[in-house]
């Protein structure tokens, strides 16, 4: 039985993944900002086959919080064999180029927080020699655009530090998986015109 946390469980495509570990009778703890939404989530899962399912509430930009968070989600699973880092925001860039602080707020939340989350999280998994350590990336950090350019920046800083672990935890036996999606529908990218890519 594998032991997984999902930090940002109440994204679309977090929730599908999860679905997916509780048909395979995984014990499972979600992490989110969203107590109800958490908790339907977590009944939801509980029917789909999950062997265990318990949540807790984070703030991800409380950087003070993560340790305690972390500690919760050990202790009730008894370790962790697979750490997914799925949280994150699509900026209004007009936005961002109007206001310094709703910038650096948005690449705060999708780059600083999720660096935080991994560091913590991969001293964690070299330690026991073991583990995977997953996060949620974007091919609109492989290349800078005007349309999105805190965004982008934000997951090609996430890219980077994800390809330094991989090579500081490998010699570990810790996986580091960066997932780079395209052109996904969730809620997320719910106002946007959708192509025949997506």
């Amino acid at each position: 039985m594998r032991k997984i946390l999902i930090i940002g469980a109440t994204s679309a495509i977090a929730e599908a993944t999860a679905r997916r570990w509780a048909a395979e009778k995984a014990a499972l703890y979600l992490l989110g900002r969203e107590s109800s939404r958490l908790a339907q989530i977590a009944d939801d899962l509980k029917v789909r086959g999950a062997s265990q399912v318990d949540f807790g509430i984070l703030d991800v930009n409380a950087v003070d919080s993560h340790a305690a968070a972390l500690n919760k989600a050990y202790a009730v699973l008894g370790g962790i064999d697979i750490a997914l880092i799925a949280h994150g925001t699509l900026p209004d860039q007009t936005e961002c180029d109007r206001s310094v602080e709703r910038a650096l707020n948005e690449f705060a939340t999708n780059a600083s927080s999720t660096i935080a989350l991994m560091t913590a999280l991969a001293d964690r998994l070299e330690a026991q020699k073991d583990g995977t350590l997953a996060v949620i990336s974007s091919v609109a950090g492989d290349r800078g655009r005007a349309s999105n350019a805190i965004y982008g920046a934000a997951k090609a800083a996430v890219t980077a530090y994800a390809s330094a672990l991989r090579q500081r935890l490998g010699r570990s036996g810790v996986d580091v998986l960066t997932i780079k999606p395209g052109f996904v529908a969730t809620p997320m990218t719910a106002h946007f015109e959708k192509g025949p890519l997506w």
